[in-house]
């Protein structure tokens, strides 16, 4: 495996990036630079990176995708006033050497760039033998030989630094954040690339502010390296992603209140720990989810002059939690499990 020319930090030290999800204006990129720099600088920490999509790939055509090459200049200049380095999300070697002529040396290769490795060749190939650090987010699907694959293409490049981003993989299945987090694969990956700093980006795995502090903090007890955090000095105003972007004071003070774990535990054990703490997660968030339905059920019925209980639609419901019959102590749990969630919901209803 390559081990040249990673990022490194020292071992307690953590990455941290903060910045807008699109450039939208001037105004908007200094007065967000500057509530960051001086939150930072309150709190005493130390704001490696600022963020923020010049370019951005929107789902949907009409959204607002970032002020391009024009907003280059103001980032420039939001480096030059706080003497914090930019990063920008670059998809192809165009944007590449126009981040060059306006002295932004940080880039990330975006999770939709990453599932074509033809692109990312093409960008690793526009940065070789370079000052530029490029920090690699997972692609939208959950391969970790394609992210890997990503990665070693910088580390062929000869560049300054390589960093990996964890941003979580689009979910078909039931799931309370914007995108599924499948923890096991970011720690796969610090296994078989133990020298290279990974990140979490708490704001695109979420999609909502509320759950950002213990999603970053989750990262940080896996051993995660920093994190990228979208901030935003209006986000009621902002023109994308307005829900998962923080205040800057807001993320400062969530920065400051984190745990920063330094201990060796095993891997392998915080990989299995990882997963079970985030189905423990998402049943909280369902059952809860659940019994506002029931409610909502309750209503209609009443409406409708429905029976309360009808237990052929309970049967159903017991036929799905019943999949794994051949576990027999599973199936002892299920049943006294069903008979609280039985009664539990008719005294709601009631």
């Amino acid at each position: 495996m390559l081990k040249k020319n990673l990022k490194t930090e020292t071992s307690m030290e953590r990455i941290w990036i903060a910045g807008p999800c699109a450039a939208e204006s001037r105004g908007q990129l200094m007065d967000t630079a500057a509530q960051l720099s001086e939150q930072a600088q309150e709190k005493g920490i130390s704001l490696h990176y600022f963020r923020a999509g010049s370019w951005k790939v929107r789902s949907v055509p009409d959204s607002f995708a970032g002020a391009g090459e024009a907003a280059l200049p103001w980032l420039q200049e939001v480096q030059n006033t706080y003497h914090i380095p930019v990063c920008v999300e670059a998809m192809n070697a165009k944007q590449v050497e126009l981040c060059d002529k306006y002295d932004i040396h940080t880039i990330w290769v975006g999770a939709r760039t990453s599932v074509n490795p033809v692109e990312v060749q093409k960008i690793a190939d526009a940065v070789k033998h370079s000052k530029f650090t490029v920090m690699v987010k997972n692609p939208m699907i959950p391969d970790l030989k394609l992210w890997i694959g990503n990665i070693e293409r910088f580390l062929q490049a000869d560049i300054r630094g390589v960093m990996a981003i964890h941003r979580g993989f689009p979910d078909v299945q039931e799931n309370i954040f914007r995108n599924a987090p499948f923890w096991h694969i970011p720690i796969e990956l610090k296994v078989q690339m133990p020298d290279l700093p990974i990140l979490c980006d708490p704001s695109h795995l979420c999609g909502k502010v509320e759950w950002i502090p213990e999603v970053a903090q989750l990262a940080m007890n896996y051993g995660f390296n920093g994190l990228m955090i979208e901030c935003h000095s209006h986000p009621e105003h902002a023109l994308s992603d307005a829900d998962q972007q923080m205040l800057p004071a807001d993320w400062a003070n969530m920065i400051s209140h984190l745990d920063l774990r330094n201990d060796s535990a095993d891997l392998e054990l915080v990989k299995q720990r990882s997963t079970l703490e985030n189905i423990d997660n998402q049943i909280s968030t369902l059952l809860y989810q659940r019994m506002k339905m029931v409610d909502e059920i309750a209503e209609i019925k009443r409406n409708h002059h429905i029976a309360l209980v009808q237990p052929q639609q309970w049967q159903q419901v017991v036929k799905r939690y019943t999949k794994h019959s051949e576990d027999t102590s599973y199936q002892a749990f299920i049943e006294q499990f069903l008979e609280l969630l039985h009664q539990s919901s008719i005294d709601r209803q009631k």
